[in-house]
Order: C-alpha cells, then structure tokens, then sequence
C-alpha cells in the first residue's frame, strides 16, 4: 500500500506544479502561493471536521518547535516548484526534484536528522543516488 500512496503523491506533486505554475503566470508568484497554501488549509479544515477533530491545542505540545515549520517550507516549496517548472518544463524539473529528494532524505537517514533515526552507511544506497544523478545528466543529454 506504502509503494502506491508514494506513486500517487509523485503524481499528484507533478500536477500540483502544472497547475500552480500556470496559476502564476495569469497572477504572482505569491499570490499563487498564498492561493496553494489557504486552499490548502481550508481542504485541512474541512476534512479535519469529518474526521478525528484531535484538538488543535495539541500543537502545543509538539516538539521540537522547529517541525511546526512545515508550512513555511511548503510555501517555499511551492515557490521552488514553479520556478524550476515554469524555467526547465515539468518532466526535467521533476527529475532534479525527485532526485534531490532522495539525496537529502538519505542525508537525513544516515546522519539521523530531526529525530530521525540514523541508519547505517549502505553502499548499495549512495550507489543508487549517483544512478539518479547519473539519470539526470542522461535526460538533459
């Protein structure tokens, strides 16, 4: 189930960009990003009603402060996302995207980040990377 929720979340990133890029071309930049993020937290809103409803105090109690960051991130994503985009097209853009996620996430693990977990060095893994990486010089060529 974990492999298809990630397939669909590619996908969905890959639209989202699409769209939030052509949003900015007919607006801003951060008018669009300010549209992604309240339409954002109004579908937040909304599904909450119909779910759980944990209490919203609880972010209170989350530590460390830092996470709470999430959302300037994803404004500064959302940012990025259309820059790379709307200068390199969808399919590159999303190529150097997926492939800077997967060297900062093997970052986070192997050095254990933000409460993360650190993981052992695999060789296999830092191999896997510079395949990406190599896939990128490939699809420019």
């Amino acid at each position: 189930m974990g492999i298809i929720i990630a397939l669909i979340s590619g996908a969905l990133m890959s639209i989202q960009g699409v769209f939030n890029t052509k949003v900015t071309e007919q607006s801003s930049m951060w008018v669009a990003a300010g549209w992604v993020q309240f339409s954002a937290f109004l579908t937040c809103a909304g599904i909450w009603l119909f779910t759980g409803r944990q209490p919203v105090g609880d972010l209170l109690q989350v530590t460390p402060k830092y996470v709470l960051l999430g959302g300037v991130i994803g404004a500064l994503i959302t940012y990025t996302v259309v820059k790379s985009m709307s200068g390199l097209g969808p399919a590159q853009a999303a190529l150097l995207i997926v492939v800077s996620q997967i060297v900062v996430a093997y970052g986070i693990e192997l050095f254990g980040l933000f409460g993360v977990e650190k993981a052992d060095f695999q060789w296999r893994k830092l191999i896997g990377a510079l395949i990406a990486v190599a896939g990128i010089v490939i699809f420019r060529k």
